[in-house]
């Protein structure tokens, strides 16, 4: 299993190099569409897709639940995706929700103002002042998706193992640098680690799910870590029986894993709230 997420500036040929890398690994593509149609078989509107992909959210977008909901599918489908192996994600967060899995690898792809420029100007078949508009916005919503949603630093080349300049490179040389990289530091035991990886990520999400969706037990902000056989939930209750209740639900998906809490008691939250 090896799994590689690019995200991109708009017109630094991201979706290019991303079609070069699947089509010469012979991994499958996991765009936009990829995701939003798995989210959708969760029971996701559209709606709620549109209102978050890859932007910052409005204030009041930011209080509601969907907000919470999006984040929460939006994570089940990338770790579904990836359990399967062998793919090319493109944008989405990908590169921040698989970033610390053994046999990801992190691609950002980047270009000279100047050249971008010329591409969106030919690609939009506008002038230079429009052509800025769009990348000056594009920069703004991909930037605050991530701050806002994962609280990184999109265009921070250290939070990426490559970072290229399709300025100067083609996306097929993108795709061989890539693929060099994967050749001197993917092997098939760090494959067998991210696989194992995935499945306690995914186990996660679905206690998570089990939890808030299926049981509607209300326990705030609620995680759940999975390493070793051991599951650990956090979160905020207003009582020591729903952390018993939650604890109970999540027993029903851990299997003969050990399940721990800590859940912190605040007896006034929902009075707060």
């Amino acid at each position: 299993m090896a799994i590689i997420t690019v995200s991109r500036e708009l017109a630094a040929l991201g979706d290019e190099t991303a079609h070069e890398l699947a089509k010469q690994l012979n991994y499958r593509f996991i765009d936009r569409q990829v995701l939003e149609d798995r989210i959708k078989s969760y029971g996701v509107i559209n709606g709620k897709l549109e209102k978050y992909d890859e932007r910052k959210p409005s204030f009041w977008a930011s209080l509601s639940q969907d907000r919470d909901d999006y984040v929460h599918f939006l994570k089940s489908a990338i770790y579904a995706e990836a359990g399967q192996g062998n793919c090319v994600f493109i944008g989405r967060g990908a590169s921040i929700v698989l970033g610390d899995v053994p046999g990801v690898v992190t691609v950002f792809l980047v270009a000279s103002q100047a050249i971008r420029l010329e591409r969106v100007k030919s690609y939009f078949q506008c002038d230079e002042k429009r052509a800025r508009q769009i990348i000056e916005q594009s920069d703004r919503d991909r930037g605050g998706f991530h701050q806002y949603f994962f609280d990184t630093e999109w265009k921070d080349g250290g939070n990426y193992h490559l970072s290229l300049n399709t300025g100067h490179l083609h996306p097929v040389a993108c795709a061989d640098i890539v693929k060099i990289f994967m050749g001197h530091n993917i092997s098939a035991e760090i494959e067998a680690q991210g696989l194992l990886r995935i499945g306690e990520l995914t186990l996660a999400q679905q206690i998570k799910h089990h939890i808030i969706y299926e049981k509607e037990i209300p326990i705030n902000f609620l995680e759940a870590s999975v390493s070793g056989g051991l599951i650990i939930l956090y979160g905020v209750a207003g009582s020591q029986a729903l952390i018993e209740t939650a604890l109970a639900a999540a027993r029903e998906k851990a299997g003969a894993a050990q399940v721990q809490s800590e859940i912190q008691i605040i007896q006034e939250y929902n009075m707060m709230h």
